[in-house]
């Protein structure tokens, strides 16, 4: 009796899920690329979890809106629930539907794939009660070119503008974006759309700049600039009104496009053109400045290579400069200082490099020329750099083997280094992969922690040593004064009584540095008694006296910056030999 009722109940759910039923229908399977197709997902059981297809080729413009209605009709009840959609094909073809899916005591139910053929864009019927004014005659996407016949890297703009009149606009979607090919290109931020008014085919129309862009032909001959397409949402405005007399507007959708636009680019003419000309277009000025001409041997100085103006900024290299043998040159640091704007690229460019002498003598650095070819004459121009000479003036002498001031340059590649670029060495990785567990980095994780531990110990008894030694500390401090107030002097250079104050309590921080000595200790027979003790010279000490002395005086008296520099180099000098004698 048991297993007779588990079967009749398993024969009566069969029963109720066959009776279940969930499909899709749709309104058409033809249409035209500007047609709108509805869609109704319908099922006669209350379904959960319902999932919609992706949609793939179509645009959801409404939806989904949820329908339910139950009826009884001579005692037996009927259920059905919709969900509706309408689209708006995205492209022509033969487009599928996929399946959408709904679970209802457990089970899940898909409807059938379903195909729709999508055909080019059709002619609407006119309602006379609807719509009277269309898109078509009242929406226009421009490309306005500044120029069609450039030369190569010329600058030319693109302005995209959207014309519109007696509709709205609210939204628009980029279909296909443009593309330059053969152009360097650079986009003109745009912070806010704002609509103006302008004349357009003989008419009123008011306008948005959608797009500014600049762009610098690369090749000569023709090239195509490819269109910008748009997806807008239009207002349409109606015959009806509300109940106030104001005009009901349609919600439409409109695509423009501004068509694919041809540049016929010149070459650049080959009478004139200079010998070192690397395509540099537009109106420059070049210079060549060394940060100075006359220094100690190791010291350094920056030659600074810039070119100025308005034209293809980021598109042509600057001349590099010749050097003697004797005059170090390192890589330039190149810097950009550049902006864009409709009329073209404008601002400065820059490479600085960093020059080291090796020995005593003056070093020419040769006249540099920079060409470029000026649009608003159409000839090429060319300007020259004077030379510079550098005066090393200190330091060995070359040997004649070794000295040429003739320009020679410093980035030749000498025959050990040809080959620099082949690597000798193989570094092959087993292609097995090997488990963490037991691995030379699972031990080492393992240990770590075990064989820093002495190490912490150690560090930690250190630190302590360090911080209970009171009279190495106290040395410390006053060696860091010491050097602290003597470069605080060197930048008060300009300021003598700031100066004065601190090479005094530079000096006075040695003193208690090397004599361990406190303030209080500091009296003039003092401090001789134990600097003469310390086997210092005796006219060392004397002069160490005599300029702590004069800090004080000197402060309030008159002296030029000669005498201050004067007295800032006699203070290293004497620092520095007490330094060596001090015992």
């Amino acid at each position: 009796m048991k297993k007779f009722i588990i079967a009749f109940a398993l024969v009566l759910c069969n029963a109720l899920l066959a009776q279940v039923q969930f499909e899709a229908k749709v309104s058409k399977t033809t249409l035209g690329l500007n047609e709108r197709l509805r869609i109704d997902f319908i099922m006669n059981v209350d379904g959960d979890n319902f999932i919609q297809p992706t949609f793939e080729g179509f645009k959801i413009i409404a939806g989904p809106s949820q329908q339910v209605s139950q009826s009884w009709v001579n005692g037996r009840s009927s259920f059905e629930k919709t969900y509706s959609y309408y689209l708006l094909p995205t492209q022509k073809g033969t487009l599928v539907i996929k399946q959408s899916s709904i679970e209802y005591n457990g089970q899940i139910f898909k409807t059938s794939p379903i195909k729709i053929n999508v055909t080019a864009a059709v002619e609407m019927p006119k309602d006379p009660n609807d719509t009277q004014v269309t898109a078509d005659n009242n929406l226009y996407l421009v490309a306005d070119i500044s120029k069609t016949n450039p030369y190569i890297n010329e600058p030319i703009t693109v302005v995209y503008k959207l014309y519109f009149n007696n509709i709205g606009i609210s939204n628009f979607r980029e279909l296909n974006k443009p593309k330059y090919n053969d152009f360097w290109s650079q986009n003109i931020e745009i912070k806010q759309l704002v609509a103006e008014e302008g004349m357009f085919k003989g008419e009123k129309y008011r306008f948005v700049v959608l797009k500014k862009t600049v762009l610098y032909p690369q090749k000569s001959g023709k090239l195509e600039i490819e269109p910008l397409s748009l997806d807008i949402d239009v207002q349409l405005p109606t015959n009806r009104r509300d109940v106030f007399g104001r005009v009901i507007l349609a919600e439409g959708n409109k695509r423009v496009s501004a068509g694919a636009k041809t540049i016929q680019v010149k070459v650049l003419p080959e009478a004139g053109k200079p010998e070192g000309f690397t395509g540099a277009v537009g109106k420059f000025d070049f210079k060549v400045m060394p940060s100075r001409t006359n220094l100690k041997n190791g010291e350094s100085l920056d030659l600074v290579v810039s070119v100025t103006g308005k034209g293809n900024m980021k598109l042509f290299t600057l001349p590099k400069p010749v050097v003697p043998n004797s005059l170090e040159m390192y890589d330039p640091v190149h810097k950009e200082n550049v902006s864009t704007v409709l009329s073209g690229t404008s601002g400065k460019i820059s490479d600085s490099y960093t020059i080291i002498p090796q020995y005593r003598g003056n070093y020419p650095v040769k006249s540099m020329q920079f060409s470029y070819f000026d649009l608003g004459s159409g000839t090429y121009k060319t300007i020259n750099s004077p030379e510079i000479i550098i005066n090393v003036l200190d330091g060995p002498m070359a040997t004649a083997g070794v000295e040429d001031t003739t320009a020679v340059v410093k980035n030749k590649i000498y025959s050990n280094e040809q080959f620099k670029f082949i690597k000798l060495k193989t570094n092959l990785a087993s292609i097995k992969p090997t488990d963490f567990f037991q691995s030379n980095f699972f031990y080492g994780l393992l240990f770590f922690p075990f064989l820093i531990l002495p190490i912490i110990v150690l560090f930690k008894k250190k630190k302590e040593a360090i911080d209970g030694d009171v009279f190495g500390n106290r040395i410390k401090m006053n060696n860091k004064l010491a050097k602290k107030y003597l470069s605080e002097a060197k930048k008060q250079l300009n300021n003598k009584e700031p100066f004065y104050v601190a090479l005094e309590k530079a000096m006075h921080n040695f003193l208690k540095a090397k004599l361990h000595i406190e303030t209080s200790e500091m009296s003039k027979a003092n401090i001789q008694e134990l600097l003469l003790s310390r086997k210092a010279n005796s006219a060392t000490v004397t002069d160490f006296i005599t300029l702590t002395e004069n800090c004080e005086l000197v402060r309030f008296a008159q002296s030029s910056s000669t005498a201050i520099q004067e007295d800032f180099d006699k203070a290293v000098v004497i620092i520095s030999d007490l330094e060596k004698q001090i015992a």
